[in-house]
């Protein structure tokens, strides 16, 4: 397994295929600060062009949390225009997981709040231990969640659930955040990083081009009408169709053996 630091704050472990980006400001609760925001979109931008990463698990090194959201401390000291300046530096951390182009998979445990949340609703699946609490908190301190929250919680739960959660600022344990669809798995306590590591390497053993592409189509698919989603998943079928990954992958079908991915 090798390391590679980004700035002080975020890590990132090599498991095989799977990479493990670890939030790594535990003095903080894992509070994403300007300088935390910064590292963790230059992470994903390597993560991103890195064509061996075939799953992104993202974990924390804390062990009673997983994010506590924006550094509000960093906040209080802020004038109007230190807020304005470091508006798309936030961005570009929590659109640097959204966007990474393979399957992402956060492993939540005790604390995901506003924007810790927001960072675990940006990937694709969320396995959660049983010391979860999550939730969007914001309104409570007079913004609105800024991460992507009022945009992905409802295409999680549905429009009128995420309204009650977010108008309500109520936190929401493990159990129900399962039961609302918060959250896709739960795990024992302490596992949610070793359940989604053990995900990610089973889906890390199909195609990367198949999973980038089934990615695109779920993302760009979604909210349109059933026509228009049908022409993306077809510009996405067309896009693998012909390659190396498919050739190999029927090739290694009817020869009965594990398929040895080209990756193109």
């Amino acid at each position: 397994m090798s390391e590679e630091r980004y700035g002080e704050f975020v890590l990132v472990r090599r498991h095989g295929h799977v990479a493990e980006l670890v939030l790594d400001r535990p003095k903080a609760m894992n509070a994403v600060s300007t300088e935390m925001a910064r590292s963790l979109a230059g992470a994903c931008a390597a993560l991103a062009g890195d064509p061996a990463a075939r799953v992104v698990v993202l974990t924390s090194s804390h062990e009673r949390a997983f994010c506590v959201g924006a550094d509000l401390k960093e906040r209080n000291s802020f004038t109007d225009a230190d807020l304005v300046r470091q508006r798309p530096v936030a961005r570009a951390a929590y659109t640097g997981v959204l966007e990474l182009p393979m399957p992402t998979i956060a492993a939540v445990h005790g604390f995901a709040l506003g924007g810790g949340f927001e960072l675990a609703l940006s990937c694709d699946l969320i396995v959660a231990d049983r010391t979860a609490v999550v939730g969007l908190p914001e309104v409570s301190v007079g913004v609105i969640p800024g991460g992507g929250g009022t945009q992905l919680l409802p295409r999680r739960v549905g429009a009128a659930r995420a309204a009650e959660l977010i108008f309500s600022a109520r936190r929401v344990a493990a159990e129900e955040a399962l039961r609302l669809g918060l959250v896709d798995q739960l795990a024992e306590e302490g596992r949610d990083r070793e359940e989604a590591l053990a995900l990610g390497e089973r889906i890390a053993g199909n195609s990367p081009v198949g999973l980038r592409a089934a990615k695109r189509a779920l993302r760009l698919g979604h909210g349109l009408d059933l026509r228009a989603g049908l022409e993306v998943e077809d510009a996405a079928w067309r896009s693998v169709a012909f390659s190396g990954d498919r050739a190999e992958g029927v090739a290694a079908f009817n020869e009965k053996r594990k398929p040895e991915w080209p990756g193109e």
